[in-house]
């Protein structure tokens, strides 16, 4: 997932994601911290390579990787520690302006990791131009 070009990328996290959909695989992958934290420090690398060279199409599917990833009780916990910062602040302010549903996706994921407060404070797309 983190080697090769933008395209590439984008379709290696895209199909982690619909694993991570599919209630199975969410489980297989979150059965084992060891599974759980390789998969996030692949996913927090790209969110890092991508403040250098922003993709928002790439961005999307990340998010929604780490947003299915918190639907699982001990991942999200794990969560509160491992999701970058990046995704926590206004970084990726630009590329989320023009798409509401994935701004809508990483609002949900701060308040699904982090509660009602830090969501409201560092993903507060709504109120962009």
């Amino acid at each position: 997932m983190e080697m090769g070009s933008e395209l590439s990328k984008t379709v290696a996290t895209f199909i982690v994601e619909k694993i991570l959909l599919d209630d199975v695989g969410l489980n297989y992958i979150c059965t084992t911290s060891d599974r759980f934290f390789e998969l996030a420090q692949v996913l927090g690398n790209m969110v890092g390579a991508l403040a250098e060279q922003p993709s928002s199409r790439l961005l999307k599917h990340i998010i929604r990787c780490y947003l299915r990833l918190s639907d699982e009780p001990r991942a999200c916990q794990a969560l509160k520690i491992c999701l970058p910062d990046m995704l926590r602040d206004d970084t990726f302010s630009s590329c989320l302006r023009e798409d509401p549903i994935t701004r809508r996706w990483l609002q949900q994921l701060l308040l699904n990791v982090n509660g009602n407060r830090v969501a409201l404070q560092a993903g507060g797309f709504d109120r962009m131009p």
